[in-house]
C-alpha cells in the first residue's frame, strides 16, 4: 500500500521529512538560501524541527513504538 493512502505511513513519512531536514540545516546553511517556492517547503520543515523539536521527538518515539508493536 502506498504511504498516501495508509496514514500511519504518511506520518512516518512527514517525520522522517522533518528530521531529516532539520539535520541537513545543522550540517549546511543550503537550506537557508531557498525559502519560497517548492524547495521553500524543506526550509519550512526544518523550521518545524528546529521550534518543535520536543514534539517532534516524542512523535518520533511514538512511532517508532507502533512501528515496532504492529
Amino acid at each position: 500500500m502506498s504511504a498516501l493512502f495508509n496514514f500511519q505511513s504518511l506520518l512516518t513519512v512527514v517525520l522522517l521529512l522533518i528530521c531529516t531536514c532539520t539535520y541537513i540545516r545543522s550540517l549546511t546553511q543550503i537550506l537557508d538560501k531557498r525559502k519560497t517556492g517548492f524547495l521553500g517547503v524543506f526550509w519550512k520543515c526544518a523550521r518545524i524541527g528546529e521550534r518543535k523539536s520536543p514534539y517532534i521527538a516524542i512523535s518520533c518515539l511514538a512511532m517508532a513504538l507502533s512501528n515496532l508493536f504492529y
